[in-house]
């Protein structure tokens, strides 16, 4: 019986890292041969190099994130907009959450707002009276580790090159596709989908076991061109958890990719068969996060603690701005 104990594991601080590299195909990559069970160093701007242009499909989620952080004129609230209802209508995220019960006021940007009800789950919905400007008022919802506010360089380097302007949704970063430049992008055979990636990517298991976490759930998309090439592809090379959770979500719900757009909630954690991921490019992730978890099942438990091991000792950078890892 899997307890979330098991996918632990101790990353110095100093390994965290809160900015992106100099260039966004600098980062380090390790290879990891699933076959073999060897490690290989190499850099992100070689992986057109390991690819096979003949059986290969990139795939990879064209999500925007969101300027989805507000703070109340008076500085003494903040604001995580997990969804626009409507236009003035917001689920929300608040701290302190205590103070803004059914009935009381948050003012951003000179716009007031009201709590109309507060969800079990401790999140609430806000009404404003009128439209609030993102672009002058929103923040990028940095994740918590960077332990720092977003500022102009992220308006650049906290989005993929291929994210869609008509698709921001999400409130953090597709983090493995922050890697690719145009240039490189443009010399592999690649798809998109999209997933509106969610405040519980970020989310601990508090669970002691994993048979008793309960998944967040997240929207996502595919188009009828992507499914195609996706499901005609000899080999898929998946890129990061986002895009494995769907392609894996559709094989178990659908019977393959197909076109149409959803919500899916799946848990990939070992034991676990992969239906339509045959590669995959990821970040290094949390201890006893769910992305680690799914990691562990794709790459083999054993093969991850020694791949994590290994970026350790060799000084890698972690998380959402970090280095890089391919399993093949």
């Amino acid at each position: 019986m899997l307890r979330t104990d098991d996918f632990d594991y101790h990353l110095p601080e100093e390994l965290i890292a809160s900015r992106p590299p100099e260039r966004r195909d600098g980062a380090r990559m390790l290879v990891i041969d699933r076959a073999s069970g060897t490690l290989e160093h190499r850099r992100f701007a070689d992986f057109p190099e390991l690819l096979n242009a003949q059986s290969d499909l990139v795939v990879l989620n064209d999500v925007r994130v969101a300027r989805a952080r507000f703070f109340s004129d008076d500085g003494r609230f903040e604001l995580l907009r997990l969804r626009a209802l409507t236009p003035t209508l917001w689920h929300c995220m608040a701290k302190p959450g205590k103070r803004l019960a059914p009935g009381k006021q948050v003012t951003v940007g000179g716009i007031t707002g009201t709590v109309r009800e507060v969800m079990p789950d401790g999140t609430r919905t806000v009404e404003f009276e009128a439209v609030i400007d993102e672009n002058a008022h929103g923040h990028l919802p940095l994740p918590h580790y960077m332990r720092r506010d977003d500022d102009s360089g992220d308006d650049e380097r906290y989005q993929t090159v291929f994210a869609s302007p008509d698709k921001t949704m999400a409130i953090a970063a597709p983090t493995a596709g922050l890697h690719f430049t145009p240039d490189l992008l443009s010399r592999i055979p690649h798809a998109f989908l999209t997933l509106e990636v969610g405040a519980g990517t970020f989310q601990p298991v508090k669970a002691e076991l994993l048979r008793d976490h309960v998944m967040h759930t997240e929207r996502y998309a595919i188009t009828p061109e992507a499914a195609a090439a996706i499901e005609s592809a000899p080999r898929r090379v998946a890129i990061g958890t986002t895009v494995t959770r769907v392609l894996e979500h559709c094989a178990r719900t659908h019977g393959g990719v197909t076109p149409h757009a959803g919500e899916t909630s799946i848990f990939l954690h070992p034991p676990c068969a992969f239906l339509r991921t045959d590669a995959l490019l990821t970040n290094f992730h949390l201890p006893k996060s769910t992305l680690f978890m799914l990691v562990c099942a794709f790459g083999g438990t054993a093969l991850m603690r020694e791949a994590y091991a290994e970026a350790i000792a060799r000084r890698y950078r972690f998380y959402s701005y970090g280095d890089c890892m391919f399993i093949r």
